[in-house]
């Protein structure tokens, strides 16, 4: 069974950090664009950051340009993102997506509509 799983999700002050991982079961990540994306109550949801299965393909979206990085380990099967500098606007659940769809182009995109699998979210709140 094709599984994402998030963690690392949480409470923290503005100004603090989280690494959320994104953890695959039931398949290989090397062929696998990988997506960041949350969604705000009442909202759809937004990509926040993408990384190609190559990692030679990385975008962020505006609002969290030189706070966030994302990265990927293929060989223990994870996608990260590290996010410093936490606002309370990134309060969001945040979810990880992957599609092999991208593959032969070499690169990631923000939209949501590549992305066929999806974890099930991690809740992040950034308040004092």
């Amino acid at each position: 069974q094709l599984q994402l799983v998030e963690s690392g999700g949480g409470l923290v002050q503005p100004g603090g950090s989280l690494r959320l991982s994104c953890a695959a079961s039931g398949f290989t990540l090397n062929y696998y664009s990988i997506g960041w994306f949350r969604q705000f109550p009442g909202k759809e949801r937004e990509g926040v950051s993408c990384i190609s299965s190559g990692g030679g393909s990385i975008k962020y979206a505006d609002s969290v340009k030189g706070r966030f990085t994302i990265s990927r380990d293929n060989a223990n099967n994870t996608v990260y993102l590290q996010m410093n500098s936490l606002k309370p606007e990134d309060t969001a659940v945040y979810y990880c997506a992957a599609t092999s769809d991208l593959f032969r182009f070499r690169l990631c995109v923000l939209s949501i509509g590549p992305y066929g699998y999806w974890g099930q979210g991690t809740q992040v709140t950034v308040s004092s």
